[in-house]
């Protein structure tokens, strides 16, 4: 399967792609855990069902030293006693923060709340700024049908 869109090789899509990016390492470069992060980057990829990302990911996470157990049960991290209170607040932040669509009220007052209770005001704004972005990156490679599992850790730098 090909991509509909060659996203780097177009100059309007390379172009976006360059200052998103550029948002990422903001993000990337916070105090925010880097294993969160990849939780987070994580468990949107697979709501949104964007294998391109998930892929990615997991590849990173597992590269980072992530293990395979918590990588195997980011899906279900209600049931999972691998995760710390803080990841779990980050998870629940991610599915509402991106199923704004599937709730009424969007993200909870208790959903916010707990994960102010774990992360201080600038992890909270990497956090999300974390959801936001890879919900865009989900949503892009979706849309173009970006296929999945050729990557590499690394491979964008």
């Amino acid at each position: 399967m090909d991509a509909r869109l060659n996203y780097y090789g177009n100059p309007v899509a390379a172009k976006f792609a360059k200052y998103i990016n550029s948002a990422g390492k903001v993000v990337g470069d916070s105090t925010l855990p880097a294993a969160t992060q990849e939780l987070v980057k994580i468990r949107a990829s697979q709501i949104n069902g964007c294998g391109f990302c998930t892929d990615m990911h997991t590849k990173d996470a597992a590269h980072a030293g992530e293990t395979s157990v918590r990588l195997n049960l980011i899906a279900a991290w209600r049931e999972a006693k691998v995760f710390t209170e803080a990841e779990r607040a980050a998870l629940e932040l991610t599915e509402q923060g991106t199923r704004i669509a599937d709730a009424a009220g969007g993200v909870t007052d208790e959903a916010w709340a707990n994960a102010a209770k774990h992360y201080d005001e600038d992890q909270l704004a990497a956090l999300v700024s974390l959801i936001a972005l890879i919900n865009a990156y989900n949503r892009m490679n979706v849309i173009i049908q970006q296929p999945a599992g050729d990557y590499q850790p690394g491979q964008w730098g």
